[in-house]
């Protein structure tokens, strides 16, 4: 049985020098805010003098070996990348998990809006149906992917 997942901590600094050596045009200094929702992964907004970014992390501690696959999801967002399926752009996966503690990816900042109850308490009918309709039409699109063509034939469960 896997140990409770820890709180992970981030040591701005230390992720700062770590990304102005890793990734090319990153500047700090560096502010770091922790969404309050999502799921499992900790996931963190970065502001630093070159722009917004997202940070997505396995949690710290013991884990199943597949769980919280931070790895492959920054694979799915560089194959998606270039595809008719909107994804924000991967830009760094680290696996040294010296740096903060864990495995984390690095991708761009996209404002927008977050939806935490997919019943849109609250909106107007011609607005659900909206989301809704663009909802679907992403997902069409996300199903024509040639998984060949992008790198994904042999993404399956490990």
């Amino acid at each position: 049985m896997a140990e409770p997942a820890r709180q992970l901590q981030l040591d701005a600094e230390r992720l700062a020098s770590y990304l102005e050596r890793e990734l090319p045009g990153f500047h700090g200094p560096l502010e770091l805010e922790k969404f309050s929702g999502g799921q499992s992964n900790p996931t963190f907004r970065l502001r630093a003098a070159s722009g917004e970014y997202v940070l997505r992390s396995k949690p710290p501690g013991t884990l199943l070996t597949s769980a919280h696959a931070v790895d492959r999801e920054f694979a799915v967002l560089q194959a998606l990348a270039g595809s008719d399926v909107p994804v924000a752009r991967a830009l760094h996966l680290c696996l040294d998990e010296s740096v903060i503690g864990s495995v984390f990816y690095l991708m761009e900042f996209l404002d927008g809006r977050i939806v935490w109850d997919p019943a849109l308490p609250g909106w107007q009918p011609g607005d659900r149906a909206a989301l809704y309709g663009e909802q679907i039409a992403v997902l069409a699109r996300l199903h024509r992917v040639d998984v060949d063509r992008v790198g994904l034939a042999e993404f399956g469960p490990r």
